[in-house]
């Protein structure tokens, strides 16, 4: 994985920048571990890697930084990092911006009513009168509802600047006046759902979001409106969304499901109305050396006596995904 995260140009400055270390730890307690740890300013964590805990610490009592390379350090990074003044970063803004990219090609497609058309052309293989048949087809002043302005949220918003739409959006820690900077109407969840022909969820997973979008709530969005999923799967309740779908009620992009994996008997797989991927929105292939680039330049920041961009503070913990 280092070798995807960081181009050659980028492990290249880290080496200008640091004495680097190039060893991957899948544990903190080998003997080439307790090493390591023993010499280290900074340490760079990311998928798969070991929790950094107080017994971790005591190992590296020079350790002062952790950049972590994903969207999230919480599930690696004990709040007793902070206790001892450590600072953790991520890279969650270089990670928002491939699902922001996928989220408003989704919204762009629904608008056009991609999935159902596209199912109806190769069933039928004939012209289709679309003017007759779709009359209210496309994205000219068409409703979209952004649920939580997180970094995915707040791209996304960034992004429909450049679009003729009518964007609302909802999160309860949100000011009013911030939602206007970002070109959106604050409104509540249930306004947002009425009012919205598509709907993308954004927010994070924590308790007050879990199934935030039940099967009341799912009620409330309008016939031949479009559901896009790219967040944490418990946002959503899928039993509920499942048969909101096979009713044909609603479409869907979906890009994360419980479970991961839907059963192979699973209807998602094959209904007209819903695009199913593979949790492909987040960064891959060639994007991720974005997120090592992003670590890069808070080393050079740390390097030159900057303040770091990503810090991530134990307040954000009960807010971020």
């Amino acid at each position: 994985m280092p070798d995807k995260l960081f181009s050659h140009a980028d492990r290249a400055r880290m080496e200008r920048l640091c004495n680097l270390t190039s060893i991957v730890l899948t544990d903190f307690c080998s003997a080439e571990a307790i090493r390591v740890l023993g010499d280290i300013d900074v340490l760079i964590t990311g998928w798969g890697a070991p929790v950094v805990d107080e017994h971790v610490l005591d190992r590296a009592p020079s350790l002062r930084v952790i950049l972590d390379v994903t969207d999230c350090a919480k599930s690696r990074v004990d709040r007793v990092c902070w206790e001892r003044g450590l600072t953790v970063t991520t890279a969650a803004d270089a990670n928002a911006r491939p699902v922001a990219e996928y989220t408003l090609a989704s919204i762009l497609l629904a608008g056009k009513n991609v999935p159902a058309l596209r199912h109806r052309y190769a069933t039928e293989r004939r012209a289709l009168d679309l003017a007759a048949d779709h009359p209210d087809i496309g994205n000219a002043g068409r409703s979209v509802g952004i649920v939580g302005a997180s970094r995915v949220g707040r791209r996304v918003l960034d992004l429909l600047r450049w679009h003729d739409l009518t964007v609302f959006v909802y999160d309860p820690s949100l000011d009013p006046a911030v939602a206007t900077a970002l070109g959106a109407h604050a409104v509540t969840l249930e306004d947002l759902l009425v009012r919205s022909s598509v709907v993308s969820v954004h927010a994070p997973e924590v308790a007050q979001t879990d199934h935030l979008l039940d099967r009341r709530r799912l009620g409330l969005l309008g016939n031949g409106s479009t559901l896009i999923h790219t967040a944490r799967p418990a946002l959503v309740d899928f039993a509920a969304l499942t048969d909101e779908l096979v009713s044909g009620r609603i479409n869907a992009f979906l890009d994360v499901t419980e479970p991961d994996v839907p059963p192979a008997g699973s209807p998602l797989y094959e209904l007209p109305n819903v695009v199913l991927t593979p949790h492909l929105s987040g960064p891959l292939g060639n994007e991720l050396t974005r997120l090592g680039g992003s670590v890069v330049d808070e080393l050079q920041r740390l390097a030159q006596g900057c303040p770091l961009r990503c810090a991530v503070s134990p307040a954000d913990l009960d807010h971020i995904a």
